[in-house]
């Protein structure tokens, strides 16, 4: 089995600037219950990728054994610099790596095994696979052994985007019509439209808890 790469570094700045994988829902954390999926899948190796963001939510995977990373240049670099921070953690046995992101309320263990079956089933050549919803690209994306190693050769503003437009011939997309692929929480109004969606109680916390040491 591969790894699960779980993006959680951003600054939330749509969403007000509140940290998205502390939001709780039906009172569990949206990061928690991420985590979950992506083992409830059959993915044991899973590191999440913390920012700006890192006290209010390291605490909450205490208890998951699940290891973090900080990436210390989040802000200044971006997306691109949580990606690599994360694919740098792949191991020898390691055949794939499963770039997911931490605001996506909807995704289930069995639409991770969906992509991963997938990904298994992928014609000769194939090195990242997406899905795809009505035309539209989601996550999370699965990338092979050689397109990780291809990425981490290029110099530190390469990332996972760059390297999907250079190679397009090595890239499938995934025809499906399950909306939690595209389904991500970024502003409020994302929010207000998930409750209306599926009646969750989605509430923010009152407390970013105890500080990481």
């Amino acid at each position: 089995m591969g790894l699960a790469v779980l993006l959680a570094a951003g600054a939330g700045s749509r969403m007000g600037h509140r940290p998205k994988g502390a939001l709780l829902i039906n009172g569990t954390p949206l990061i928690q219950r991420t985590v979950c999926a992506l083992r409830d899948a059959g993915i044991q190796d899973v590191v999440v990728v913390l920012g700006e963001h890192r006290d209010a939510l390291w605490p909450l995977l205490q208890g998951l054994a699940v290891p973090s990373v900080f990436n210390t240049q989040a802000l200044s670099a971006g997306l691109t610099s949580s990606q690599r921070l994360g694919l740098q953690q792949m191991r020898a046995e390691h055949p794939w790596v499963l770039m997911a992101l931490a605001d996506q309320p909807l995704l289930a263990a069995q639409d991770v095994s969906a992509l991963i079956n997938a990904f298994g089933q992928r014609p000769d050549g194939i090195q990242a696979l997406y899905p795809q919803v009505k035309g539209q690209p989601g996550n999370p994306v699965l990338l092979g052994r050689t397109a990780v190693e291809e990425i981490l050769r290029q110099p530190p503003d390469f990332g996972c985007k760059d390297w999907r437009q250079a190679q397009r011939s090595r890239v499938m997309a995934w025809p499906t019509d399950q909306p939690c692929y595209v389904t991500d929480l970024d502003t409020p109004q994302d929010l207000d439209q998930l409750r209306a969606s599926t009646g969750w109680d989605c509430q923010w916390p009152h407390s970013d808890g105890p500080e990481h040491p």
